[in-house]
């Protein structure tokens, strides 16, 4: 059985003073440093979560802006295509003035062309006439009868044209 004696009790109260000395020495201190790591740990994990919420944002920040260049790159693009296209039809337009103009200064010479082609036809037939007829009249006319004989003469080949050429 137990025996109860002074050895007992003196164990007892060796036993009371290790654990207050313990708990005065080594548990508080252990016990501080443990809450301290909880401490860090938890004010770790939340600027983790507030670093996380921060990077949320962030990233529907750049998706925004993201989204918002891709909007401003298609009407950049839609603004170049239709100015290429204006420009090709002003260039279309210019070509077509280009070229009217070109028809109308080829048809001005051709008329100045064919104007100048009737006087000098007018002329030779003038002078085939004067020959003509001063070997068909073999009287003598004076110079008025004659300028009159060479108008009437051209005033009619006038009306009925010169060879396949409109006057």
């Amino acid at each position: 059985m137990i025996e109860l004696n002074m050895t007992f009790f003196a164990q007892i109260i060796n036993f009371v003073i290790l654990v207050v000395l313990l708990r005065a020495v080594a548990y508080k201190p252990v016990v501080n440093m443990l809450k301290a790591r909880e401490d860090r740990i938890k004010e770790s994990l939340d600027k983790a979560d507030a670093d996380a919420a921060e990077a949320d944002k962030l990233l529907a920040d750049y998706k925004k802006k993201l989204a918002a260049a891709n909007i401003k790159a298609e009407d950049i693009i839609r603004n170049a295509e239709k100015r290429a296209s204006e420009e090709r039809e002003a260039a279309r337009a210019e070509t077509k003035r280009e070229i009217e103009q070109m028809k109308k200064a080829a048809e001005a010479e051709i008329q100045r062309d064919r104007e100048r082609a009737v006087a000098q036809l007018r002329g030779e037939v003038v002078a085939l006439s004067m020959a003509a007829a001063g070997k068909i009249i073999s009287k003598n006319i004076d110079k008025a009868e004659n300028e009159q004989l060479i108008t009437d003469f051209v005033d009619k080949l006038d009306k009925d044209k010169i060879g396949d050429l409109p006057c």
